[in-house]
């Protein structure tokens, strides 16, 4: 199949999941044509089956702000002609998915038909989506897609409970590319963090509000006060001065190490124990897999999709949003010993492996060639 991918480029989970699915495709075969206003940063090594097409523009004076789905659109436009690609697959809603339908109407005049395939992620619906500003678009973009799918069955549910929605909607699950997500060694690194008897905590996210990065802090506080420990702030976001002035507060800043944005965070997962994520919302936690990937159990909040990744007891344990206070008493049921920690590591790499690209990236295969057997009968 020749297939476009529309994507934001950035560092957060749509991203990267578009990156990776197109990475795994190009591995089997097919044509993948990357569409979008900057290279995406997983693109990261040459090959022969995936291109990038940058989305361009001039910002004239006549607008305050630049057109930048039009300009998506025209690409889409261009590419989909010249390249002639099947089918078109677009991840988040805004501005992706309208411009998607507006270039498949343009197409249309010149006797082109381009399906498109819209894959919702997450802000996309629970907070972006539901501004009144957007929300109609948002709601008519998803019923004309030839295809729509969300990455946990959280995020279906929100979806159909926020938007009158006609069009079928598949859950095809987040994945984890094993091959690049390993378990390795790296005892020297270890050192340079923590000292032997010291346990290793990880939180990795973009610190906004919903991230709760705050809790990550005051939990480790109450657990630094009975198991010696070490925490790693990973990522930066308008909540990072906040949690560095806590920790300053609590006088905790020697065990807290704030690294900023990190590409290659298997290596840092490579030395933790235990990741920390108590989001107010996670449409799946692609962050958490990513964890589990690496032998390392996840304490997290009971939000959005986080339900159909972590099995309280086995790979981890969920709290309640906010409860700060049961974190700390789970973190240390499995930090306690390392019998305990080990069996945790286990069965939490175990859950990883049903979530391996292998296993689901056949499915979005399968819906391509669902989609366009319907469009050309």
């Amino acid at each position: 199949m020749n297939i476009g991918i529309v994507c934001y480029p950035t560092y957060g989970g749509s991203g990267v999941v578009a990156t990776e699915l197109g990475k795994g495709l190009a591995l089997k075969g097919h044509s993948v044509h990357f569409i979008t206003y900057k290279q995406p940063f997983r693109l990261d090594s040459f090959h022969p089956n995936i291109s990038y097409h940058e989305v361009s523009f001039e910002n004239y004076a006549l607008f305050q702000y630049p057109p930048y789905e039009t300009a998506l659109a025209s690409r889409m436009v261009d590419v989909v002609q010249f390249e002639k690609l099947d089918i078109l697959h677009v991840h988040y809603a805004i501005p992706h998915a309208s411009a998607a339908y507006l270039a498949q109407q343009i197409l249309k005049e010149k006797g082109i038909h381009i399906p498109f395939i819209t894959t919702l992620h997450g802000t996309d619906i629970t907070l972006v989506g539901k501004d009144k500003s957007f929300l109609p678009v948002v709601e008519f973009s998803i019923n004309k897609s030839d295809g729509v799918t969300t990455v946990s069955h959280s995020l279906k549910n929100d979806t159909l409970q926020s938007f009158e929605i006609s069009n079928e909607i598949e859950v095809i699950h987040n994945f984890i590319n094993l091959e690049r997500f390993l378990k390795i060694e790296k005892p020297h690194f270890r050192k340079l963090v923590a000292q032997d008897h010291e346990r290793i905590l990880i939180h990795i996210s973009n610190f906004r509000k919903v991230k709760r990065a705050e809790d990550v802090i005051l939990m480790f506080d109450l657990l630094g006060k009975e198991m010696p420990s070490k925490l790693l702030m990973v990522g930066d976001g308008p909540e990072r001065q906040k949690c560095e002035e806590l920790c300053r507060e609590l006088k905790i800043c020697e065990a807290v190490k704030f690294l900023g944005k990190q590409e290659a965070v298997e290596e840092l997962f490579a030395i933790s124990d235990l990741m920390i994520l108590p989001s107010e919302s996670e449409s799946f936690g692609l962050a958490a897999l990513e964890a589990m990937a690496c032998h390392v159990p996840v304490l997290a909040s009971d939000a959005g999709g986080l339900p159909e990744l972590i099995e309280n007891g086995i790979n981890g344990y969920m709290c309640p949003v906010g409860d700060v206070s049961s974190m700390a008493l789970y973190a240390k049921k499995i930090l306690s010993s390392d019998e305990s920690l080990s069996q945790f590591k286990k069965q939490a790499y175990q859950t990883a492996q049903k979530f391996d690209i292998k296993i689901i990236l056949p499915q979005y295969e399968a819906l391509y060639n669902k989609i366009l057997a319907q469009s050309k009968s």
